[in-house]
């Protein structure tokens, strides 16, 4: 059993940064895509950037230039110039049926979810 946990979230006014992190605990196959998604009030949960196991990194276009996933004992996503847009419940995933080059930002594919952390930016 993989057991996930968020950590990080915050309040910050526009243009401020926040860095999240999440660890994974139990067995972590060598085949995987680990993945932040985020889920705003009354929204659907929408991708924001996931890492194959293959070091293949793939952000969603609305996070480019302002968000950068770093992946070393924890998965840490580093949130610069944030908006009051980027307001939403942030969730870690993973995924071992995929992997390679074939992980995708798609939320039916992952099976380990932690409960979230809460990021809110004031314009």
């Amino acid at each position: 059993q993989v057991q996930v946990a968020e950590s990080g979230g915050g309040s910050v006014q526009a243009g401020g940064s926040l860095r999240l992190s999440c660890a994974f605990s139990g067995y972590i196959g060598s085949t995987y895509c680990m993945a932040w998604f985020r889920q705003a009030p009354g929204k659907e949960r929408e991708g924001v950037v996931v890492i194959s196991n293959l070091g293949r990194i793939n952000y969603a276009d609305s996070v480019k230039g302002r968000f950068t996933l770093s992946k070393d004992n924890t998965l840490d996503l580093q949130m610069e110039s944030l908006k009051p847009e980027d307001t939403a419940m942030y969730y870690c995933a993973v995924d071992f049926a995929y992997g390679g080059t074939r992980c995708k930002l798609d939320r039916y594919l992952y099976n380990y979810w932690g409960p979230g952390t809460q990021v809110t930016v004031s314009s």
